[in-house]
């Protein structure tokens, strides 16, 4: 097993990964492999954290982190490390591959005092991640009112975090048109997207 930082002859092969491990996941079809594709191209996305994890020869793991905005009202924001999408090829999850990625990739961050993620509780609980709403932080299109336990934060510098309420919205490349990556997803083999029960959108 291998981690080393994702580079140019990747590219492909590492959305192909993304493409296989999220499709029909979430929604038919997926759109992560497009977001990984152009977040390399944005001001957003942290080319020193975007890490693959090999086996065999073979790239089985991919994680990127970016840079979105933490508002706090009367136009006032800062910048906020997101980690995603991470994703592990089929044939090899379940065996700690995605932990140790993650876990890797946590370890290297020096500069910034916490780090976001929107994901299973469940599974982040274990790197340190806790509910954002704890500490007054929302993700932007949420009910403030409801604990959104999805939307989670790992904190390295606690006197970085104030008291003040704050809305965490993702990088803008982060929203996507079906259209467009339905247009991209003519690169790659065809798949068929189907109605799954469990997705976020049917």
């Amino acid at each position: 097993m291998k981690i080393r930082l994702e580079n140019k002859n990747d590219y492909r092969e590492v959305e192909n990964l993304v493409r296989n491990s999220f499709w029909n996941v979430y929604r038919p079809g997926a759109y992560e492999h497009y977001i990984v594709h152009n977040l390399r191209y944005d001001e957003s996305f942290i080319k020193d954290l975007a890490y693959v994890i090999e086996e065999d020869g073979k790239i089985i793991g991919h994680i990127n982190y970016s840079k979105g905005k933490l508002h706090f009202g009367d136009e006032k924001y800062c910048d906020a490390v997101v980690l995603g999408p991470v994703s592990i090829d089929n044939d090899y999850q379940g065996r700690g591959y995605g932990s140790k990625l993650i876990e890797y990739t946590l370890n290297l961050i020096d500069e910034f005092p916490f780090v976001f993620v929107v994901g299973d509780e469940n599974y982040y609980s274990r790197f340190g991640f806790e509910s954002a709403s704890k500490y007054n932080i929302f993700l932007e299109g949420t009910d403030i009112d409801d604990e959104c336990q999805f939307f989670m934060i790992k904190i390295f510098d606690g006197g970085k975090i104030g008291d003040a309420q704050a809305i965490f919205s993702n990088p803008d490349v982060f929203d996507v048109d079906e259209s467009d990556v339905d247009e991209f997803d003519k690169q790659f083999e065809f798949k068929e997207k189907l109605v799954l029960e469990g997705q976020l959108v049917i």
